[in-house]
């Protein structure tokens, strides 16, 4: 549901925008919701069909990105930025930390399945994120790192970000390939039509 609003009070309708200016890290932090909420509408609204249609040779696909993104949520805001275990819902899955393992089991998974998984990843990655914030800035370190050399929030972030444009790109072409839906963007007050993911906001 969308919670921004503009001057007039109106409705922001496109919420997941960075702010124009602002802060280090408010641009940061801006750019990784925009590419959650770009991926996340690339990946919306399909059944099982259209999450498992795949390009070409290659057998990636929109349902083992959702579960792959959702992985790189967690593992990024757990063992990277504190070092605490990934845990569940990863451990009871048999989650067994091979590289192909999230794409490849997807394939198992209902739809409602994966936007359920992603979508609440990406809650608590927010929630992480914040509480670590409120203790300092980007320059704070953070687990991630060689011995007595740890990266910094800013790094970790930008790691992130750098993960989903990848894939976001990937998307594009699963999209089209699933029903033919291309675009940049989402449309302006565009809202999930499946799982519970929430707008930035």
């Amino acid at each position: 549901m969308t919670t921004n609003s503009g001057p007039d009070g109106a409705p922001d309708p496109t919420p997941w925008e960075p702010p124009p200016a602002g802060t280090e890290t408010e641009q940061v932090l801006g750019a990784l919701e925009r590419l959650r909420t770009t991926f996340r509408w690339k990946a919306d609204a399909l059944d099982e069909a259209g999450l498992a249609a795949t390009v070409g040779a290659s057998s990636l696909s929109l349902g083992g990105l959702l579960k792959h993104l959702a992985a790189a949520e967690d593992f990024h805001h757990t063992v990277k930025l504190t070092g605490e275990p990934l845990g569940e819902p990863w451990v009871g899955f048999g989650w067994d930390g091979s590289t192909d393992w999230d794409f490849e089991s997807a394939a198992q998974d209902s739809p409602e399945h994966l936007y359920d998984l992603y979508d609440a990843a990406v809650e608590r990655s927010r929630a992480r994120l914040a509480a670590v914030l409120a203790t300092g800035g980007l320059d704070q370190p953070v687990h991630a790192g060689a011995p007595g050399r740890h990266a910094s929030l800013r790094r970790l972030l930008l790691d992130l970000v750098e993960e989903y444009g990848r894939h976001t790109g990937h998307a594009d072409l699963l999209r089209e390939a699933a029903d033919g839906v291309t675009g940049e963007d989402p449309p302006e007050g565009w809202t999930p039509r499946a799982g519970r993911f929430r707008l930035p906001g």
